[in-house]
């Protein structure tokens, strides 16, 4: 199997296991979809999250849709994201770089707030973090020690982090976690969707951004607006976990500001910034082995580097949760 002449993505689920070998060393990356099966209201689909990791996964090597994995094929949407293809970079016409995607994992824990409703498949988070941990594993012990990992479950964020750190004490590895939720700025989605809140589970930003990528997935006449809580009066990041947030009916949201228009946009930006995220990740230099010295020579490895400044208020680096 090769890539075209740009990059982009092969699907794991053909490669000949007597070509896995060589695919491994020419790619620069793999990928790995992360979402959930869980209500997000009359309006959504189930497989919402999925939809959403699966078609981010694939906008991360400028293809318009990924190989049907475990959740199922993402259809294609017009607009100016679904412009990018496999030519790579769609700026400069320089070649992308090429990946690996894997199918993606289908179920997570979910949050006390959506299992009472019907749909959500939870599995519990001790189970989630050693089967993500195996999954991962796996996949860079197949040769990918570069691994993105995209994530369209706000839940997710604390379980894939955990696996993730896990493995990369065991193997010499790169792992990139991206939330496509994260991609686009709270400022941002206020100026598309303006002052009413637009972010939250199923909510307005939620929904648009399945209509970008499957607008046939969606039943806009089937919920009317149900106002979030509102946010606590503060500019600092925190996360807030409440038993049940009311007003809350499994989701909550002003799904009138949401539109097909609104999605294509959404994927179009978060799209571009995650192509941009991945070229510049497979560009920086890669990670030395783990150790189990905590206390490696001095002498043989130089001197103990110093700390840096701690990152400014808005660093990209910066993980807060909440943000969907």
């Amino acid at each position: 199997m090769t890539w075209p002449t740009g990059g982009g993505l092969l699907p794991a689920t053909r490669i000949p296991g007597g070509e896995l070998a060589a695919v491994a060393a020419a790619a620069d990356y793999a990928v790995l979809p992360v979402g959930a099966v869980e209500w997000h209201g009359p309006h959504l689909p189930l497989g919402t999250d999925l939809i959403l990791a699966e078609g981010f996964a694939a906008e991360a090597g400028g293809t318009s849709s990924p190989a049907a994995g475990a959740g199922g094929a993402v259809a294609s949407a017009a607009g100016s994201a679904s412009a990018a293809s496999s030519s790579g970079d769609t700026t400069t016409g320089s070649p992308g770089p090429r990946g690996v995607l894997f199918p993606a994992v289908p179920y997570a824990a979910c949050p006390g707030q959506t299992r009472p409703w019907p749909g959500t498949v939870s599995i519990r988070p001790e189970i989630a973090v050693g089967y993500l941990a195996d999954v991962i594993e796996g996949i860079v012990a197949a040769g990918f020690p570069r691994l993105l990992i995209v994530n369209g479950h706000d839940a997710n964020m604390s379980t894939v982090r955990a696996a993730m750190e896990w493995v990369s004490g065991r193997r010499t590895a790169s792992l990139l976690l991206v939330n496509w939720f994260q991609l686009v700025t709270p400022a941002e989605t206020t100026e598309l969707y303006g002052p009413l809140t637009a972010r939250g589970h199923g909510g307005a930003y939620e929904t648009s951004g399945v209509l970008g990528f499957d607008p046939g997935a969606v039943r806009l006449d089937a919920v009317t607006d149900l106002p979030p809580k509102p946010k606590l009066p503060v500019g600092h990041p925190y996360v807030l976990v409440e038993s049940r947030p009311d007003p809350w009916q499994g989701w909550s949201g002003h799904i009138s500001l949401a539109s097909e228009a609104a999605g294509r946009q959404v994927r179009a930006t978060a799209g571009a910034r995650l192509r941009e995220i991945v070229a510049a990740w497979v560009a920086a230099p890669p990670p030395a082995p783990p150790t189990a010295d905590p206390l490696p020579d001095a002498a043989a490895d130089g001197p103990a580097p110093t700390a840096g400044p701690a990152p400014a208020a808005g660093d990209p680096t910066t993980v807060t949760g909440g943000e969907r």
